[in-house]
């Protein structure tokens, strides 16, 4: 591993983050705990490893081999507590939250670590807006003023920062669009099977790349900015519907401070079975993109049966204090980045 850097004025083992930003991080935590005990949301603690991974393709999971009564496994060092959480939620059907560690492999950069912290919480029968709601409640309570944010339709930010419709348009349209925009050396298209998973799988693949490099960039400078009604592959464990258009899309938000994604949302799919159905998908591409199948969870798909209607948020914290107070890398947030640890 390429180690992070570190001043040559400080000795080897000193942390990046300086003790008035550890203060000030700390601070924050205060502020989220008190702000939930307000709202009489209950602290929940869950475990890091786990027998199941998460099944999504751009997401990879941390592998740890362990023993148990003597015999050799391999668990996963979670990519977010949402597994857990959803079976406390199913069992106790209160409103939970949770600040922990999550890891995901191989993403190093100046808003990426390994090891990262999520503040993630679930709200029994609120709607996505009830969620959009809390959340600027949350911000205003850490930022010390009111917070309005804007609310943006995934289509729409397309439209106005690519110039194309990411639902309707041919794969061959923007692969030409990647192209003008100078995002060379990208060829998806190439890759393509006749399946309609597949198809599906190379259309999100253009989106995500015009969307990180043309549209992002773009997001939430005048005001923290809703991402609303996204394309249906990024669905996850969220549930679907059909906007005004006619299209699919997926019931979930994302927010964007500054030109950087903060806080993911869901309007949570309560359906075991339709889980598996995306779980399995998710494998099948995982195989065609030559990476390692993961094993589902089970209790997560039980539970998700016994869920009743809630909504539920994850916010990356690190990347939450940064733009609050300015920071220019997460290397300034935390006390020693994955090289230095």
């Amino acid at each position: 591993m390429t180690q992070a850097s570190n001043s040559s004025s400080k000795p080897s083992y000193a942390p990046t983050m300086t003790l008035a930003m550890a203060q000030q991080r700390a601070q924050l935590m205060s502020t989220v705990r008190q702000f939930f005990a307000t709202h009489q949301v209950l602290e929940v603690q869950t475990p890091l490893l786990s027998q199941a991974g998460n099944t999504d393709t751009f997401l990879q999971s941390v592998a740890a081999q362990v023993t148990y009564q003597d015999n050799p496994y391999t668990y996963y060092l979670h990519t977010s507590p949402e597994f857990a959480m959803k079976r406390l939620l199913a069992s106790w059907q209160v409103p939970i939250y949770q600040i922990c560690s999550v890891f995901r492999d191989n993403e190093i950069g100046v808003r990426h670590n390994i090891e990262f912290t999520m503040l993630e919480w679930y709200q029994p029968n609120y709607s996505l807006d009830d969620m959009a709601a809390e959340l600027s409640e949350l911000l205003a309570a850490l930022y010390g003023h009111s917070v309005v944010m804007s609310h943006y339709r995934y289509v729409d930010a397309f439209m106005d920062f690519v110039g194309i419709h990411p639902l309707t348009a041919s794969l061959d349209a923007l692969q030409a669009v990647a192209e003008d925009k100078g995002l060379t050396g990208f060829d998806f298209n190439s890759d393509l099977d006749n399946t309609e998973d597949g198809e599906a799988d190379i259309r999100q693949s253009w989106l995500d790349l015009l969307f990180s490099h043309a549209v992002e960039p773009n997001l939430g400078h005048d005001l923290p900015t809703l991402i609303i009604e996204y394309p249906p592959a990024t669905a996850a464990l969220a549930k679907t519907a059909v906007d005004k258009e006619g299209n699919t899309v997926a019931k979930r938000f994302e927010l964007y401070i500054n030109g950087i994604e903060i806080a993911n949302a869901y309007d949570e799919l309560a359906d075991g079975q339709a889980l598996r159905e995306r779980f399995e998908r998710d494998n099948q591409l995982r195989k065609r993109h030559n990476l390692p199948q993961m094993p589902i969870d089970e209790h997560l798909l039980a539970a998700s049966d016994a869920l009743i209607p809630c909504s539920g948020i994850a916010i990356g914290i690190d990347r939450l204090l940064m733009v609050i107070t300015g920071a220019n890398s997460l290397e300034d947030v935390i006390s020693f980045p994955s090289g230095l640890a």
